[in-house]
């Protein structure tokens, strides 16, 4: 008893630890760009939308109800979800694998990072993750005695995940296929009762359905055809360490343990522990062998989230035949893990520390840049006339917007990037997907970084074939010394579309210094710079905020080899050199950029990148 009530009391202080610091987390980290998304979805109220079921926009439409357009509202209903799930797999653990493991399999699930972040971010995963909790719960239960309440639990359950992603569809094949494996099993399978929450459950889909069948199956593309490439490649290997890091490598083994022990290296006495381990192997396995097929581009870490709330409950039995060194090693390290993850999270919601990681591929850009550029666009906005319109480059900077400024309805741009992401079919649904030129005059939020720089100017070539030539961009918004970039540019309205001719926003590169290196008091800026259709007048050479240089521009730099087609008319004249002289005083790590003057009047700032300044020649 009193090391159950030990197990029980950790249990519960994590988890309140746990409530405590995912709070404040989600109160100062800025809205993630799907959330944004989200949050528009659920100023549109619908059954179902082109990306996702509808509880996810519904959940954000209540938090935001409730309390106000806050980040900290926004997720509350996530949060509160969330903090359900530990409840719930304890819950498990303690019927079927005693008081002791089943609170120790909760307080695994409060601090296995990929669960315990769950609710700090308002997204879909949360909502599928107590669906599938539910269902485990309700299916077990139903292994002994089919009880009414358990048949509504699974309804429920499985009604929720319907509404939550289509993923969830991966739930349904797993348990199925187990529930066919086991005897007990197929003996449900001819239950009523257990029938009529399965019907219960499939009707749930039947908005998502109808949504694809109105709109040609849009949704289903985007998720079974568009985004996964369906051919062998590489990237499945990844598979193994990303999910041993994300969970924690000892617990990682813990887990592979109990499968194979529970599961499928003897038949224990309790089908329950079976069809627990028989679904995450499942699980876990068909993902494993999918990821060599599937999308390697997104974000696919958190899919095994519902094979993980299966195996824990063994996962903590089987920690309790480990040596004493190892079990502390593995809670340790667990615990370690989730603190790494909220660490993180609050490094992103700080300035400073956000700023320091620009320029690394660990910079968090879907996190930053989004209230300078509210503020940028407020400015903008009162200095044009009345009825001004926004338009905005993608899916991404129109939610953003939407939930800075309280407009749920930013027309936005046909980009490669609504389409990658299958929120073009929503955008048109809406009537928000600019198609023509502007019938008022509008502003223009051009977000560069959200195309890859190789395809930038062909970016820029089909604004101008839409909207014409591009006047000069009235504000350049640099957010984290320009690792995260945005452009506002005027546009009058009815602008005629000339047959031929693009003026576009200008294109640099800082061949030398490289970032990050090392150079003297006295050093070399070269590169190139372009501007399509009127060309560049100067190039200046900035050190954080100061002009230190002005390069000699029209060097001979050829660049048609990545930039065909380019109208610039100083081709293939756009290569610059500059020679930076500073005082000995001047050492230290500064921040080199450029600042681009068009034959058009237009002002630009590029990127900047960190160069470390030594304190004289001789460091070279």
């Amino acid at each position: 008893m009193e090391a159950e009530h030990r197990a029980q009391r950790t249990f519960i202080a994590w988890w309140t630890l746990a409530c405590v610091l995912k709070l404040v987390v989600a109160a100062r980290l800025p809205l993630f760009v799907d959330e944004a998304f989200y949050w528009q979805e659920g100023r549109h109220l619908a059954a179902a939308y082109s990306d996702l079921p509808g509880m996810t926009a519904w959940l954000a439409r209540l938090g935001t109800s409730l309390g106000g357009d806050h980040v900290l509202a926004l997720r509350m209903p996530f949060l509160l979800m969330g903090a359900l799930l530990p409840w719930w797999v304890a819950r498990i653990g303690r019927r079927w694998f005693g008081a002791i493991a089943g609170w120790r399999a909760g307080t695994l699930a409060v601090l296995l990072p990929l669960l315990g972040m769950l609710g700090v971010l308002a997204l879909p995963d949360v909502p599928l993750a107590l669906a599938t909790v539910l269902c485990l719960h309700a299916g077990v239960r139903m292994l002994e005695d089919v009880t009414p309440l358990a048949a509504m639990e699974l309804a429920f359950g499985l009604a929720l995940g319907a509404l939550s992603h289509y993923r969830f569809a991966g739930v349904w094949v797993a348990g199925t296929v187990v529930l066919l494996l086991l005897p007990q099993g197929r003996h449900l399978l001819r239950d009523p009762r257990v029938l009529l929450a399965g019907a219960f459950g499939l009707l749930a889909w039947l908005p998502l359905l109808l949504w694809n069948l109105e709109n040609g199956e849009a949704g289903l593309r985007f998720q079974l055809v568009d985004r996964h490439p369906w051919a062998l490649h590489g990237g499945g290997w990844s598979f193994i360490p990303v999910q041993a890091l994300l969970v924690t490598p000892l617990l990682a083994v813990a887990l592979l343990q109990a499968a194979w022990v529970t599961g499928w290296k003897r038949r224990p006495a309790r089908p329950q522990w079976r069809f627990l381990a028989l679904f995450g192997s499942i699980i876990v396995g068909g993902l494993f062998v999918l990821s060599f097929v599937a999308d390697a581009e997104r974000v696919s870490f958190h899919w095994p989230v519902p094979a993980y709330l299966a195996l824990l409950p063994a996962a903590a039995r089987v920690l309790e035949t480990w040596p004493v060194q190892w079990r502390g090693a593995t809670w340790t390290v667990t615990g370690l893990g989730l603190l790494l993850a909220l660490g993180w999270c609050l490094a992103v919601s700080t300035p400073a520390l956000r700023e320091a990681s620009a320029g690394s591929k660990h910079y968090p850009r879907n996190f930053a840049g989004w209230e300078p550029l509210a503020k940028a666009v407020r400015e903008e906005l009162e200095a044009m006339p009345p009825g001004t319109q926004l338009l905005a480059d993608d899916f991404k900077v129109g939610a953003e917007l939407g939930f800075a400024l309280g407009d749920p309805d930013i027309a936005v741009l046909d980009h490669p990037l609504n389409h990658a992401h299958g929120r073009a079919p929503q955008l048109r649904k809406w009537d928000l997907l600019a198609d023509g030129l502007p019938q008022a005059p509008a502003l223009l939020v051009l977000a560069p970084g959200d195309v890859s720089f190789r395809d930038l100017l062909r970016r820029y070539q089909a604004l101008c074939e839409r909207l014409g030539p591009l006047p000069p961009a009235s504000r350049t918004v640099l957010v984290d010394h320009g690792a995260t970039r945005f452009l506002l540019v005027r546009l009058p309205a009815n602008a005629p579309v000339p047959a031929a001719g693009c003026v576009a926003p200008a294109l640099a590169w800082i061949d030398a210094p490289e970032p990050g290196a090392r150079v003297p008091p006295r050093f070399e800026v070269g590169g190139w710079a372009f501007k399509e259709g009127v060309g560049l007048a100067r190039v200046e050479v900035l050190l954080d905020e100061a002009v230190v240089a002005e390069a000699e521009y029209g060097q001979p730099f050829d660049v048609s080899g990545h930039f065909p087609g380019s109208t610039d008319p100083n081709q293939p004249r756009v290569g610059f050199r500059a020679q930076v002289d500073l005082p000995a005083s001047q050492a230290g790590t500064r921040w080199l950029g450029l600042r681009l003057h068009g034959s058009d009047g237009s002002v630009e700032e590029w990127p900047r990148q960190q160069v470390r300044i030594t304190a004289d020649d001789a460091d070279r």
